[in-house]
């Protein structure tokens, strides 16, 4: 295994509410999706709140009394794929890239030595086609990323992104050299989780104070001022 040098760095990015806002076609697609596996209507409350898509779509399963096993979590995690692909032109529409954010991906991109790419809880083929939609997969190399087809617990996601920056670019990035970024609590999580620097945005339905409160070692309104993502993000690690 080699490890990287200290002028290397790791930024991955979450996706939703942080670098997009897809507007209400993510739940309308899970909506469509499980009255084609349930054949029922989705009337119980949830919320992704950073939650990995294994974990999401679990929790919605349960929350209706259905089993998450004999391949029914399989078959709705497909279908949810299938009814956002069929719904790619209302998010276009719908959607939008939050102010800042591919300022910021081409900036950070430009910096020698750093990699970035995504740990999201959205499936690799949703994070894909959200990225690919809004035009953001330039400089994300989606090969080291980490999804939530990964693992349930969004905390065991930088794991594989690590496991993956050694299988692809022939180094093993650590939390000392990495740079989460994020909009949930479960994103200050799992930087602190990690031991890597987390940098948060107060562009979802978390408050400012709570990410401070959470650990979160800078907190930025939103992405707006590149010059500010860039020093939040190239600063000294833990």
């Amino acid at each position: 295994m080699t490890t990287v040098g200290s002028d290397s760095r790791l930024v991955l990015w979450d996706i939703d509410h942080t670098l997009i806002d897809g507007g209400t076609v993510s739940r309308r697609a899970y909506a469509a999706a499980f009255r084609q596996v349930s054949g029922r209507s989705l009337d119980q409350p949830w919320q992704f709140d950073g939650r990995t898509e294994l974990a999401a779509a679990s929790e919605v399963l349960r929350a209706h009394g259905l089993p998450t096993e004999g391949g029914m979590l399989d078959a709705f995690l497909e279908l949810i794929v299938a009814e956002l692909r069929q719904r790619e032109a209302e998010l276009a529409a719908e959607g939008r890239v939050l102010a800042g954010a591919q300022e910021a991906l081409t900036a950070i991109g430009a910096v020698p030595g750093v990699c970035q790419s995504v740990l999201t809880g959205n499936l690799y083929a949703l994070a894909e086609l959200k990225l690919t939609v809004f035009g953001l997969t330039e400089h994300v190399d989606l090969r080291v990323g980490a999804y939530g087809d990964d693992a349930y617990e969004r905390i065991d996601l930088p794991a594989r992104a690590f496991a993956r920056t050694e299988e692809h670019l022939g180094r093993r990035h650590v939390g000392a050299d990495t740079v989460i970024v994020g909009d949930t609590l479960r994103d200050v999580a799992t930087a602190r989780a990690a031991g890597a620097r987390c940098v948060a945005v107060a562009t979802g339905t978390t408050s400012a104070a709570a990410l401070t409160e959470a650990g979160a070692d800078v907190v930025l309104t939103d992405l707006a001022d590149t010059d500010e993502v860039l020093a939040a993000l190239l600063a000294p690690t833990r």
